[in-house]
């Protein structure tokens, strides 16, 4: 998600001097949630013209922390566009024009403005419901935040509350000479991070990000683009697939702000396990920076140009969360018991915690790919395919992952145990025990929790299944379509 905000909005109700209280809200909700804030150009344009020295310092200091919109679209040559505005043609006029054309051609995805007249010919152009008031987008956006949901053992904290002696920043120092220089900057900037604390009060593993719109410049030097730059990346709580839980976090985190790439730099050494992650996720290395430093690049969606070239299972590989759905991808419905889900899936936010969270983490939660293992006679999966899971206390489908293998007809635990490793929920004893019958293992990568819960009557009412699953389900590719309509994944994700 992308906002435009009209630089009348700092002068809303107050003198020069004050941001009103609405908007202190508002900007603290889009600095929380990382949802870039953009200006137009025009508007700061038309503030470096005021006459009133004063009151342009002051204007142009407060928005001056706010990125602004590259290369907008020009409205002068749209015939319709300005038949529809109807507007008068003086300078103010253009100004305004301007600004509600970038929101017109989709440039940003809101536009917050407490200007009546564009407000009026945002109705003319049928784009109303996307030209926000100050407190009709404070209302939406406390309403629409879909938080990311981690263990309570992670927290989002500012980073000037973090320990700039803890040992987990020692070879950070050694490695960067500025170090603690760059540290003091992005505390004062406000810069986040996602951090373990042991029960000691040591850092155990840590995530520092932000979001930019910048080139990168290296040889290749890469062009300007919104990015989320991972800062740090620190695990040494190893054994629990941290790593992989700051993966996904960062995935979730562009997916919810639109973003397409992420990225971080490494100089390299002997010790490549942080490479040999991020590599099975889609992480390559694009570039070198100018201080030596091997630039890793994530595209979160594929380029038009090599989707129909990749197989499923490669697309969910090199460009995670994206999955491919088209006909020739098989489609199943897994039904799976509350206490193994919510081990298996612990960013579901109806879940009660256990006890060993609240200190600690659940390692088959933390993974992408996770492990199933069931006892199901189905013979047809292959890599690749959608398997949704169905909650079946909540009689519910909450989940979508992509079948990276499967094994069939494993009779020994040990088999089964070294397949799924620490992916699963059952222990070597259990393990064991299913091993007595002829057993499945689906080894898959956990994409996308369900915005809207699908309930099974939606499900029975449109023919998608005929009663509750009781064992993996084959769907149709139309009874999978009309699911798909229902649960709220992101289309830019979905590739047909």
């Amino acid at each position: 998600m992308r906002i435009l905000i009209d630089t009348n909005v700092f002068i809303y109700r107050e003198d020069d001097h004050v941001v009103s209280d609405s908007l202190l809200k508002l900007l603290a909700i889009v600095n929380d949630s990382g949802i870039p804030l953009l200006v137009h150009p025009s508007s700061k344009e038309d503030l470096s013209n005021d006459i009133n020295s004063k009151r342009k310092t002051i204007m142009l200091s407060k928005i001056g922390a706010y990125p602004v919109l590259e290369s907008p679209p020009n409205y002068e040559n749209d015939m319709d566009y300005c038949h529809l505005i109807e507007g008068t043609n003086d300078k103010n006029s253009r100004i305004d024009n301007s600004i509600l054309y970038s929101l017109y051609k989709d440039a940003v995805d809101f536009l917050i403005t407490e200007d009546r007249e564009i407000h009026k010919k945002a109705l003319r152009l049928h784009i109303e419901d996307r030209v926000l008031l100050i407190d009709d987008a404070l209302n939406f956006l406390d309403r629409t935040q879909d938080k990311i949901v981690t263990p309570p053992a992670l927290i989002l904290i500012p980073v000037y509350n973090l320990n700039l002696k803890d040992p987990i920043f020692d070879s950070l120092k050694s490695s960067y000479i500025e170090f603690e220089d760059w540290f003091k900057k992005i505390s004062r900037e406000g810069r986040k991070a996602w951090v373990y604390f042991r029960e000691d009060g040591s850092i155990g593993a840590l995530l520092i990000f932000k979001i930019e719109d910048e080139a990168i410049v290296g040889t290749p030097s890469l062009p300007r683009k919104i990015r989320l730059k991972i800062s740090s990346f620190k695990v040494t709580h190893v054994g629990y697939k941290i790593g992989e839980l700051f993966i996904r976090i960062a995935c979730d985190m562009c997916v919810r702000n639109q973003i397409d790439e992420i990225y971080f730099t490494y100089f390299p050494n002997t010790d490549n396990r942080l490479i040999d992650l991020v590599s099975a996720y889609g992480f390559i290395n694009k570039s070198i920076n100018r201080r030596g430093e091997e630039v890793y690049v994530k595209e979160t969606i594929p380029p038009f140009s090599i989707r129909t070239k990749l197989t499923p299972l490669e697309l969910s590989t090199n460009y995670f969360p994206s999955f491919c759905d088209s006909p020739t991808v098989n489609k199943y419905i897994i039904p799976i018991r509350p206490e193994y889900h919510y081990r298996l899936f612990t960013d579901s936010e109806e879940r009660q915690l256990s006890e060993i969270e609240s200190k600690g983490f659940l390692t088959e939660g933390n993974t992408i790919r996770k492990a199933y293992v069931c006892h199901a006679k189905i013979r047809k999966m292959k890599p690749g395919d959608i398997i949704l899971f169905y909650l079946s206390g909540k009689k519910t489908v909450t989940t979508l992952g992509i079948v990276e293998s499967v094994d069939y007809n494993l009779s020994s635990g040990a088999e089964i145990l070294r397949k799924v490793g620490k992916r699963t929920v059952y222990s070597a004893q259990e393990l064991e025990i299913k091993a007595q019958k002829p057993t499945v293992v689906i080894i898959f990568r956990y994409h996308f929790r369900l915005k809207n819960k699908v309930p099974f009557n939606s499900l029975k009412t449109d023919n998608i299944l005929k009663g509750p699953p009781q064992s993996i389900t084959q769907i149709t590719q139309n009874g999978y379509d009309k699911l798909a309509k229902m649960d709220g994944i992101d289309g830019r994700y979905i590739i047909h």
